[in-house]
């Protein structure tokens, strides 16, 4: 992801104005290209991130994960799924996944917005 962008953003016109004017390689590299390359890793690293807490959670459920007697969610879930006359474990496991993986993408959001560098402050 970051090389497909840095291939890309080595085409901008400021890219080449700096590098008419001298300014060497790396410092092009840190100070323009880096920056706007990010980005884009910064706005798919939480979905990543929330894709692999779904796939450890949903393997953990059906006993393909983590090992027997670790703590985890799918092992909670698949406990409230035996055991349906303890609502309580189900709908807790439910509501932490489902609050740690909306916490998690609206962290990611934020994230990439503060480090935006296209964005312009006035």
């Amino acid at each position: 992801m970051v090389r497909a962008e840095f291939l890309r953003t080595r085409n901008f016109d400021y890219v080449r104005a700096a590098n008419a004017l001298g300014v060497s390689n790396l410092t092009i590299m840190r100070r323009h290209v880096l920056p706007n390359a990010m980005v884009a890793t910064m706005t798919l690293m939480p979905f990543i991130l929330t894709g692999s807490i779904t796939a450890l959670t949903s393997l953990d459920f059906l006993g393909l994960g983590l090992p027997p007697g670790s703590p985890s969610l799918g092992e909670l879930l698949a406990q409230g799924k035996n055991n349906l006359q303890a609502p309580w474990l189900g709908i807790t496991a439910f509501v932490t996944l489902a609050t740690m993986l909306t916490l998690l993408t609206f962290i990611g959001e934020a994230v990439r917005d503060a480090f935006d560098p296209r964005k312009t402050t006035l």
